[in-house]
């Protein structure tokens, strides 16, 4: 697994926000050893990226061009890549029901608060969106600096939920 690229899913309800700074984010810090995609187990009609989610990424410096609201469904047809790990960001799709994913990855849940759902003026929702960002940036940053014996098929589960506890 350490010789090639590992492709990594991050799930959300709509596929709006935490899903998309995670896709983005791993994207940005992958090191060429990881290709994130993000998906929303169910998406609104017409759903796209949090306008916030895109603003404090491309703050960050983070590429957004690309970015878009899609289904899981997309992730289980035959033509779709192949998944190492899936990973849900929030505990509505942690607790559905995952369609099956080719392959058989490694799954694990970190899951983080909604800032979409973060009342109050554009400062105080932008700064829950930065937020979310830091949070998700500190699991990748470990994620992205694994030894490779790590992410071995074998190891890669484990080292994933034990990232959920950092």
């Amino acid at each position: 697994m350490t010789d090639r690229v590992i492709n990594v899913l991050f799930l959300c309800t709509h596929n709006s926000a935490r899903s998309i700074l995670a896709e983005a984010t791993l994207n940005h810090m992958g090191k060429g050893r990881f290709k994130a995609f993000s998906a929303g187990s169910s998406p609104r009609d017409k759903q796209q990226p949090n306008p916030l989610a895109l603003k404090v990424l491309a703050n960050a410096g983070i590429a957004t061009d690309g970015l878009r609201s899609k289904s899981w469904d997309e992730f289980g047809k035959a033509n779709a890549p192949l998944m190492d790990l899936v990973i849900t960001v929030c505990d509505n799709a942690a607790g559905e029901v995952c369609p099956y994913w080719p392959g058989q990855p490694a799954t694990a849940h970190w899951g983080y608060p909604d800032p979409s759902e973060v009342s109050g003026d554009e400062a105080q929702k932008l700064d829950a969106f930065n937020q979310t960002l830091m949070a998700i940036r500190r699991r990748l940053e470990l994620l992205v600096n694994l030894p490779p014996d790590k992410l071995e098929r074998a190891m890669v589960q484990q080292a994933a939920r034990d990232l959920s506890r950092s």
